[in-house]
């Protein structure tokens, strides 16, 4: 029969003789033709070579080789698209490791709002390395034969983005159940609720991952676990990130609705504009705490503007960790004051450490030190005074 083959577009099984197998287009190909659902087919020949494959892709895909955004556009327009991701994963992992060190090294930042913040950090930089590793083992060599890499390293690293994945969107929505908690609720146990917090937001992506692994083990164990998924397969991960998306949207609708409700209560205290800017700033400050833009295209096909989709979940995703850290960290006021306060007892210290070395230096190696000392010596040591008249005597 013949082998399983990779014609650099797309993976074709291993046949018999004879056999004629038909696969539907590669889905990259939605991205800029209006063809959708086509198929392909090739047949395992008498020498046992593969036929070309027919319709070719340009009839059966709806490309037209004469178009001016062809395979090669995509791939240069993918890779200026992977620089601009990896920048904004970079900047986000920087800023956050940096927030998470400021909120852990000064005792007055240890509380349960900050707790939650910093273990959304975590799930920031696991997203971010997680994207990078996946990058770096399944799309570092590009003359890798697609069909026959399924190795554990590429398994494990499929399966680490999909965890980080989960525990983002899951802590995405923990931070908007305590925010409505804190509104809802005038006494807050917090040493309860931040268990509970930390039990669920990572507990409840590890039970869907171990779930989607077994899955994948014994119903679709084919490639790197990066392929098309069933409905099984695909819905293990795809509903809860859907349901947390669904919720925090519900969640930010409300909080929205008693900010509005406040702010009306008053109007007697300030302008009509000035209540309108402060909603719309506490509007714009929840919308990447909560992953709000993740909810256009959450309830679409997949094939529904990819491009648009590319821009705003993994363009603007990227960046989202460096907006959180810079919103809830380093724009802080609280923030700022303590660090501004220990800037200046850092300064305060080198400059008193600095001053006490400079002064016994100068002391040290002074050419009046000798005669001061001795000056001091002379005044309260009568006996000096007595030996000195004395030589002064016998010399004469």
């Amino acid at each position: 029969g013949c082998a399983r083959d990779w014609d650099g577009l797309t993976c074709w099984p291993r046949a018999t003789f004879g056999e004629v197998v038909k696969i539907p287009c590669p889905r990259f190909f939605e991205e800029f033709t209006t063809t959708h659902g086509s198929f392909l087919q090739r047949n395992c020949t008498q020498e046992e070579y593969w036929s070309e494959p027919f319709p070719p892709y340009t009839i059966a895909c709806g490309f037209d080789e004469g178009s001016s955004k062809g395979p090669e556009d995509q791939k240069s327009y993918y890779s200026a698209f992977w620089r601009v991701y990896t920048a904004g994963y970079a900047a986000s992992v920087t800023s956050l490791i940096t927030a998470l060190i400021v909120f852990a090294a000064f005792r007055k930042f240890h509380c349960t709002r900050n707790y939650i913040h910093m273990h959304l950090f975590v799930s920031f930089i696991l997203r971010a390395v997680a994207v990078f590793t996946k990058d770096a083992v399944l799309f570092a060599d590009e003359t890798m034969d697609h069909c026959l890499m399924s190795t554990v390293a590429c398994k494990a690293a499929v399966a680490f983005f999909q965890f980080s994945i989960l525990a983002n969107f899951f802590w995405l929505l923990i931070e908007g159940i305590y925010l409505q908690t804190l509104l809802l609720l005038t006494f807050v146990s917090n040493k309860k609720f931040v268990w509970w917090f930390i039990f669920t937001g990572w507990g409840a992506p590890t039970a869907v991952m171990f779930a989607w692994v077994l899955t994948r083990i014994h119903q679709q164990n084919t490639g790197c676990w990066d392929d098309d998924e069933n409905g099984v397969v695909l819905w293990i991960i795809k509903g809860p990130i859907l349901l947390t998306v669904l919720i925090n949207f519900i969640i930010f609708i409300n909080v929205i609705r008693i900010l509005v409700h406040k702010l009306k209560s008053q109007e007697g205290g300030g302008s009509h504009s000035s209540h309108f800017v402060r909603l719309a700033k506490s509007t714009l400050l929840l919308i990447p705490l909560f992953g709000v833009h993740y909810i256009v295209f959450a309830f679409f096909p997949e094939s529904t503007g990819l491009e648009a989709r590319l821009y705003i979940e993994l363009g603007l995703g990227s960046f989202q960790g460096f907006v959180v850290a810079l919103l809830y960290c380093f724009s802080n006021a609280e923030v700022q004051t303590e660090l501004k306060k220990q800037l200046c007892k850092w300064q305060h210290q080198e400059y008193l450490t600095f001053t006490h070395k400079h002064g016994t230096l100068s002391r040290e190696t002074s050419p009046v030190n000798y005669v001061t000392q001795s000056s001091l010596l002379d005044k309260i040591s009568p006996k000096r005074r007595t030996s000195v008249f004395q030589d002064g005597v016998s010399t004469v």
